[in-house]
Order: structure tokens, then C-alpha cells, then sequence
């Protein structure tokens, strides 16, 4: 008789999907949306084989994932490039406190013309403050400056040290970066979600490990999940080193009460296929890849589900 196939990826979401929904507890939350809410469960996906953690019971946009991870790689917090990609996952927080600060109530794609065309409004609108790549790539520091006084130093980048802490000491304990920087947490439009990234070297595989805090289960994890998975293969390529697994797991996991439907039409339909990500050729670092340098294959999702996102 035939083996039985490896149980699908995806069944692993499905049932903490499930087990949030129906065993989650319910509770307000700061959107005042409302949500269903289970505290640190994990996953682990094994990318070996090109595989990637990207779901299958719907479509997921993962180039606009992956246009967002490549942003956060350039240490941009301003929207005005991500739109102009057409991307618009980050709109919303500037998009409501402009409407809040001016009562002018401007749909979005009246305010993301605004953004492309006006310096000054970009500059002033766009702004998310010292979000995840500013973070992850220019970490401020500060030095003493006589009579009690700092002044700033050298920023630093995370995501440049790892590379470097991952080729020379790679039975390290510390190949990790945080995006979590308490002192300017009060100046960002959105404090990080998936906060913290560590990556363990065995066998020649390298494994990352993703902690968020929140997440957001109907809408965020899928995009969390690709994203994680994105960067670890690029921190393999750059590294000479095969995918091993990604390990996920979140502080406060939760659905929102206004995603019942999406979690009902999810739960209904059944994984299909073994997507995998390509990455077709090796820049010079890892700031130099391109969009282009990614490629997704036996991807036949089911279709989108739309769901509104909570600000």
C-alpha cells in the first residue's frame, strides 16, 4: 500500500485558528474592535526543499510581503516608497491620524495621491516614526559628552551584525535582532508585532526562531509567517548555508470578532499544494536584493478572503 502523504503545513494554523475562535477569551482590545485571544502557542515549519509557510486555504499577496520585508531592509519608515510600489498595507495609521489631527476626511486613495505628489505633505504625513527598519538598521546609540551630557553615536545595524556573527560565530547565542527599543516606542505609529528574531546554526542549516507579541491571525500571520521565512533564506544564501526550520510563536494570539466570517470560509476549505519559494540569484549583500530576485511556484491558493484591518 502506498505511505500516507506528511500531514500539510498549513493544518497546524487551521487548528490554532480554530482553537483561538472557539476557546479563545474574549475581550476588548485597543482597536475597540474586540477580540478572541490565546496566550503563547507555537509552530514549526521545516523550509528545507525550498519549502515556504504560505497559506493555501486563501490567496496571500506575497510579493506585497515581500516588498514590505525589503523596505524594512532599507531602514525607511515613510510610506511614500511602499505606495509608490503600490503597496498600502501601512496606510492606514498615518491615514487615520490625519484625519484625526486635521478632520479632514480624506479616503485613502485621495491621501496616497497626496503622499506621491506633495514632498512637504509626504514628510509631514507619511511619517511612521521609528518603526521596525529604522530598528533593525539604525539603532540609535548615545555617548557621553562631558558634564552629564550625550551626544549620538555610531548607529547600528542589527541586520548587518547578524550577518557577520552568523559567518564567524555561528554556534553563538546571541544571532538575534529586536525591533523592540522601549525608549521610542511612544513615537511609532504601530509598536512592533513581530518583535524579535533569533537563528541557530546546525548541520550547515541555518533555523530562525520569530516572537511577536501580537499577532493577528485572520490577517497578519500570513504575511508574518512568508516574511520570516523570506529573510531566512536570505540570511542562508548570504551565509553559504542550507533553510532548516522556522520556529513561530506569539505572546497574544488573536482573531477579531469582525473576522467570523473569514474564519468560518478558512476553516471550511482544505489545504492544497507545497508552495516554494526561489530565490534566483545572490547579491553582493543582504540589502541588495531586488523583488525580482524572488519567484513563488506551485502556488494554486483558494481565493482571497477580504477582512477589514483594525487601527
Amino acid at each position: 500500500m502506498p505511505s500516507e502523504s506528511p500531514v500539510h503545513f498549513e493544518h497546524q494554523y487551521l487548528d490554532l485558528l480554530r482553537r483561538v475562535w472557539e476557546q479563545g477569551d474574549e475581550r476588548r482590545d485597543r482597536t475597540g474592535v474586540g477580540t478572541r485571544s490565546l496566550f503563547g502557542p507555537s509552530m514549526r515549519f521545516d523550509l528545507s526543499g525550498d519549502a515556504v509557510p504560505l497559506l493555501t486555504t486563501k490567496r496571500v499577496a506575497w510579493k506585497t510581503a515581500a516588498r514590505e520585508m525589503l523596505w524594512f531592509l532599507t531602514g525607511d519608515t515613510n510610506i511614500r516608497e511602499l505606495v509608490r510600489q503600490k503597496v498600502h498595507i501601512w496606510t492606514d495609521w498615518p491615514l487615520d491620524r490625519y484625519r484625526r489631527e486635521t478632520g479632514d476626511d480624506i479616503d485613502r486613495n485621495a491621501f496616497e495621491a497626496r503622499i506621491l505628489d506633495d514632498d512637504a505633505f509626504a514628510a509631514r504625513w507619511g511619517d511612521l516614526g521609528p518603526v521596525y527598519g529604522k530598528q533593525w538598521v539604525s539603532w540609535d546609540t548615545y555617548v557621553p559628552a562631558g558634564e552629564g551630557l550625550f551626544r549620538q553615536g555610531e548607529p547600528i545595524n542589527q541586520i548587518a551584525q547578524l550577518v557577520s556573527d552568523i559567518r564567524t560565530n555561528p554556534t553563538s547565542r546571541r544571532l538575534l535582532f529586536t525591533g523592540w527599543n522601549v525608549a521610542e516606542l511612544s513615537g511609532m505609529a504601530l509598536p512592533p508585532c513581530h518583535m524579535t528574531y533569533q537563528y541557530h546554526v546546525a548541520g550547515g542549516r541555518l533555523s530562525g526562531m520569530l516572537w511577536q507579541r501580537s499577532c493577528d491571525l485572520g490577517l497578519g500571520f500570513a504575511f508574518n509567517a512568508f516574511s520570516a521565512a523570506m529573510l531566512l533564506r536570505m540570511l542562508a544564501q548570504q551565509c553559504d548555508l542550507a533553510p532548516g526550520e522556522l520556529v513561530w510563536s506569539a505572546g497574544d494570539a488573536h482573531v477579531y470578532l469582525n473576522h467570523e466570517h473569514l474564519v468560518h470560509e478558512q476553516l471550511a476549505r482544505e489545504p492544497r499544494g507545497r508552495p516554494v519559494l526561489k530565490l534566483n540569484r545572490r547579491p553582493a549583500s543582504i540589502f541588495d536584493y531586488r523583488i525580482d530576485d524572488f519567484e513563488v511556484h506551485e502556488y494554486d491558493p483558494h481565493p482571497h478572503i477580504s477582512a477589514p484591518v483594525a487601527v
